[in-house]
């Protein structure tokens, strides 16, 4: 599936930093994502409850489909706790992990891992029944209740396999797909967003890339490219959405050699990103973010010897990939309004929940200089 809306910048909406090929995560070689929705305005038989059901599931392999389980450095930072990351308890202490990312609503995240943790079993295979291993994946989650019928509990096992099953590099299907499908985002329909940046550092290439399920943030704080729009949108807002009830998730990821200890502030960084749009974080939000590198490829600590090398930036070599995630995170974020479609809500069950219009985007931002794209 390709996304059928214009991104921020197809309109105009001026962006600095060069982006990857395709301007996605899967910019970063090996990384592979997967979507997967549940809608009963395709379905109707789904909505058992007489309530819409407009959810999903967002798989992300950081190694693609390797049949010899290898973990990733990471780091991981919460803006506002208000949420839930499976497998983030690890990350701060070993920083790493190994195996998939999954994206999912509030009340899916038990058969989200239970699907991450068969699908690492099945692919590692004898290497994990050999060897006394355990599964431990990432899985995170924001709360679709306004537009789909959470409560429900439709998302099974099968369904967040089928996302898994679907992960695959190149072009990521953005707004209302995957975990995103039910999600909004500064009152808009938001969902499943992504961006990346190329770096050069010492000569050689670096890329870095974003995914973010964008489910937070209240009209009047929506900023685009440091102009505060939001005041000047005040129509189809959600009823009675007086504070911050939403959340984002956010994986940035990288084939630039970094520590566990950058990564944790890389993710960190997440925080300024989604800042740019607005948001301070609100009380009832989930923010937590995620970060890892491709790069130092090692077995499992539990297989390998008594010691280990890594290679790593300089520190003082820092700045341009703190900015490279800050640039990536917020135009990850609007592409997720700019891709997103309108949906009915759910609760109440009368109203819309509109996406941005993109002409007004146009409009706005019509003229505004941007720097190459895929170069």
């Amino acid at each position: 599936m390709t996304n059928a809306k214009p991104r921020a910048r197809d309109l105009g909406v001026p962006l600095a930093g060069t982006t990857g090929p395709l301007n996605t995560i899967t910019d970063v070689p090996g990384v592979e994502v997967g979507t997967m929705e549940l809608l009963s305005s395709q379905d109707p038989s789904l909505a058992t409850r007489g309530i819409q059901v407009q959810t999903g599931v967002t798989a992300i392999l950081p190694r693609g489909r390797d049949a010899t389980p290898k973990p990733v450095w990471a780091g991981q930072f919460s803006l506002n706790g208000n949420g839930e990351m499976t497998g983030s308890h690890w990350v701060r202490d070993g920083g790493w992990f190994c195996g998939p990312i999954m994206i999912t609503n509030t009340h899916a995240v038990g058969p989200a891992h239970a699907a991450a943790v068969r699908w690492m079993i099945e692919t590692y295979g004898a290497t994990w029944e050999q060897n006394h291993l355990w599964a431990m994946p990432v899985v995170a989650e924001t709360y679709d209740g306004v537009l789909n019928d959470i409560n429900g509990l439709h998302i099974t096992e099968a369904h967040a396999r089928a996302a898994l099953d679907a992960a695959a590099p190149g072009p990521v299907p953005e707004g209302n797909t995957g975990g995103g499908a039910g999600m909004i985002c500064y009152e808009f329909k938001g969902g499943t967003g992504t961006a990346s940046r190329v770096l050069k550092i010492d000569g050689q290439r670096f890329t870095m890339g974003a995914l973010v399920q964008a489910n937070h943030g209240l009209r009047p704080w929506l900023t685009v490219a440091g102009q505060q729009i939001g005041a000047e949108l005040p129509h189809d807002r959600i009823p009675n959405m007086t504070t911050e009830r939403g959340s984002i998730i956010v994986v940035i990821a990288t084939d630039l050699p970094l520590s566990p200890s950058q990564l944790e502030r890389l993710s960190r960084r997440a925080s300024i990103g989604i800042g740019r749009a607005g948001t301070p974080g609100g009380n009832n939000s989930g923010d937590i973010f995620l970060s890892f590198s491709s790069a130092n490829e090692m077995d499992l600590p539990q297989l390998s010897g008594p010691w280990r090398q890594m290679t790593t930036l300089n520190d003082e070599r820092l700045d341009p990939v703190y900015l490279a995630a800050v640039e990536a995170v917020d135009e990850a974020v609007l592409n997720a309004l700019c891709a997103a479609q309108d949906v009915p809500l759910a609760r109440p069950a009368v109203g819309t929940c509109r996406a941005i219009d993109p002409a007004f985007l146009q409009q706005r931002f019509s003229g505004a200089a941007t720097e190459n794209q895929g170069t």
